[in-house]
């Protein structure tokens, strides 16, 4: 039977007379001191607001199922909407980097249960304020105006000084036509599109929301006069980096006291270069790292796509269990705290000495209750799919988003061995050649050297892409020789060249404005990928295409990328959840011995 269908009844909403009601009293609450407690009685001759449908529970034919049944019926205490008052020094000492911080969130309130949209505002309430400190001043190294054009719109209400030497530096940087030059122009155009706004002036800052970025509130500020600093004899005075710590040195020392017409701010040099930081400590400056390109920063914190239920999940974890049954899948519906743990296709599974085991995946969330449903299992011969059988849990749980239609985007990721490749080609290949679901193999991958490069490559595209796709030929010489059929070495090598037939070697240097219609697109090593190249290809996908992603993000050969910046990483956190895509990591290796071994020690 399919799922059931949604609630339908409509949830318990305000009485009509609540929401006419004026939202005055006659006694306001006191300022300070908690408020009225649950247990006095309210001012005579006032007419308390009701807040909850009095009707019976039985009228309209059921009880209620949505959302708004969770009101309380118990009367509450009155908080007070004024926050108690907090040192300066405290407000100062946790205020959050901007650049490694989301936006702040609101002050809290006073605790409403249902707050009609009608309702007139109060005006005592405290209006959110932007941050809890002082705003500080960010100096930048060019460094990352070349890694993050958009870098200045990142630190929210706080200022940004960029000394003269790095718009030198810009300069040199914005010719050619790699990535880095590509920023360097960018960050100069957002230059000129700040100073060139109305009523700019370069001299007392240039307001950053001044093209539309709301979320910075700070000003920018330009080197426009020499600064009086003194270095230590060690450092080259030529040298640039030495002469941005300088800038960041007599900054302090201008802005350590108050002046008429410019607070006290403190001054932080933000630079991704490492010995640019390690001489800035050794100096006695702040310094910090530039943190908003980093989508984890600790990669074991990444999502794994599977959760272990608890041993004692069935007796008391879930509340109440429901179960139905559709052909060969079975479904249940749990309920407890449990829930809101999961993400949509993310994959549970309960192992318990002595006790049967369950695989599934969770296919709906709605408020507090969780639908999961079965899996097949790959690892039988019968379900073999183009002659490869899984041969571990997170094996089967790959194939099962891989052999599903509903699912448009798969990331892989695991160690050496895990089979990712494998997997991947085998899907596709049964997915284009017998259930003809897609036209083609698509297979792309970062061109990335392990050591030195070995220079130019002859001949087209996919013959350059020959040598770096290694793994695609190992591949397609197990599946090949397993789908032969006893049909001799002219069988082989018709199955062979039909295989390769309906598979197209593609480079990424060229998927720039290109769509794919009803293609089964494979991207491999996606871990030596940033996430503006991880958002080029995944934004190629046409109607009917599949995308599978798959790296190890110990393996990142990219310079400058890492396991929380890599763009494999990024669209990991970015897609869970979502009802389209699932991800899972591949935790033990299948290829040898020695291979799991050296995955492990070395």
């Amino acid at each position: 039977m399919p799922l059931p269908p949604a609630p339908t009844k409509r949830a318990a909403l305000l009485s009509p007379d609540a929401l006419d009601a004026p939202a005055h009293s006659s006694q306001k609450a006191p300022r300070r001191g908690g408020g009225r407690h649950a247990d006095e009685a309210p001012v005579a001759g006032t007419q308390p607001l009701e807040l909850l449908d009095r009707r019976p529970a039985d009228a309209g034919g059921g009880a209620n199922t949505g959302p708004a049944q969770q009101i309380e019926t118990k009367p509450r205490p009155v908080v007070s909407a004024e926050l108690s008052p907090e040192p300066t020094q405290a407000r100062a000492e946790r205020t959050p980097s901007p650049a490694q911080t989301p936006a702040p969130a609101p002050a809290p309130g006073p605790v409403t249960r249902a707050r009609p949209e009608r309702a007139p505002q109060d005006s005592a309430r405290p209006r959110r304020a932007k941050s809890s400190g002082p705003a500080k001043l960010f100096v930048l190294d060019t460094n990352v105006l070349l890694h993050d054009p958009m870098c200045l719109f990142r630190f929210e209400e706080h200022d940004i000084f960029l000394p003269m030497i790095v718009l030198e530096e810009l300069d040199g940087h914005k010719k050619g036509t790699t990535e880095v030059a590509r920023n360097g122009r960018q960050t100069s155009r957002t230059l000129d599109a700040l100073a060139g706004a109305k009523d700019a002036d370069i001299t007392k800052g240039l307001k950053l929301d001044a093209t539309g970025h709301r979320g910075a509130g700070g000003k920018l500020f330009f080197q426009t006069a020499p600064l009086d600093y003194s270095l230590p004899t060690s450092l080259p005075q030529g040298k640039a980096d030495n002469q941005i710590l300088g800038v960041v040195q007599a900054l302090r020392d201008l802005y350590s006291q108050d002046a008429p017409g410019r607070p006290k701010q403190e001054v932080v040099l933000v630079s991704k270069d490492i010995n640019m930081r390690v001489k800035a400590r050794a100096l006695g400056l702040a310094v910090d790292d530039y943190q908003n390109d980093k989508t984890l920063e600790d990669g074991d914190l990444l999502y794994a796509g599977s959760f272990a239920l608890p041993l004692d999940f069935w007796t008391r974890q879930s509340k109440t269990v429901e179960s139905w049954q559709s052909g060969s899948t079975t479904f249940y519906r749990i309920s407890g705290p449990i829930v809101p743990n999961l993400y949509i296709n993310q994959f549970v599974y309960f192992e318990a000495p002595g006790e049967p085991s369950m695989y599934a995946r969770v296919t709906e969330i709605r408020e507090k209750t969780a639908v999961l449903k079965t899996l097949k299992d790959y690892s039988s011969g019968k379900n073999a799919v183009w002659g490869v059988a899984t041969r571990n849990r997170e094996q089967n749980f790959a194939m099962n988003l891989l052999m599903d239609p509903d699912i448009d985007f798969v990331t892989l990721t695991g160690t050496a061995g895990t089979g990712k490749t494998l997997m991947a080609l085998a899907s596709g290949l049964t997915q284009v050649l017998d259930d003809r679901r897609y036209t083609e193999i698509i297979m792309t991958r970062a061109t990335v050297s392990v050591g030195e490069d070995i220079g130019f490559l002859p001949g087209t595209e996919e013959e350059k892409m020959g040598p770096w796709m290694g793994a695609l030929d190992d591949n397609l010489e197990f599946l090949a020789k397993g789908d032969g059929g006893g049909a001799g070495e002219w069988g082989r090598a018709a199955t062979n060249e039909l295989i390769r037939s309906r598979i197209k070697i593609k480079s990424m240097n060229f998927m720039r404005g290109r769509t794919f219609l009803n293609r089964y697109v494979i991207v491999d090593e996606a871990q030596n990928l940033t996430p503006k190249q991880m958002k080029t290809l995944i934004t190629r996908a046409g109607p009917g295409t599949k995308i599978i992603c798959m790296g190890n993000l110990a393996q990142i050969d990219t310079p400058y990328l890492t396991e929380g910046s890599s763009g494999l990483t990024f669209a990991v956190d970015k897609f869970k959840g979502w009802p389209h895509g699932g991800h899972i990591t591949l935790a033990r290796g299948e290829r040898s011995r020695l291979a799991d071994f050296a995955s492990e020690v070395l």
